[in-house]
């Protein structure tokens, strides 16, 4: 009798760690465009020149698109970032 043997599929290739340093450029240029776009914000007309200013509502944003998704899904896990709406991310507040 012949033995019969089940096909063992190979391992799932488990995706490659993405360097510390990749992250923490992601994180920095996160970090960067969210100051840009809150300083933008704030800038907006509609304060008066004798007023305080506007504080800015911006609170979360779309990450830069020259990092992939996988940088700023390790960056959540590593309770840097946190997720918002829409794709969104914000930072995690201490």
């Amino acid at each position: 009798m012949t033995e019969s043997r089940l096909s063992e599929s190979p391992d799932p290739i488990a995706p490659e760690p993405i360097a510390k340093e990749e992250l923490k450029r992601a994180f920095k240029a996160f970090k960067k465009r969210l100051k840009t776009t809150r300083l933008d914000d704030e800038s907006r007309l509609g304060h008066g020149p004798m007023s305080a200013g506007g504080g800015s509502g911006v609170v979360a944003i779309t990450p830069p698109d020259q990092f992939s998704k996988a940088v700023w899904e390790e960056l959540v896990q590593q309770g840097k970032l946190k997720h918002a709406t829409h794709g969104m991310y914000e930072l995690v507040t201490s």
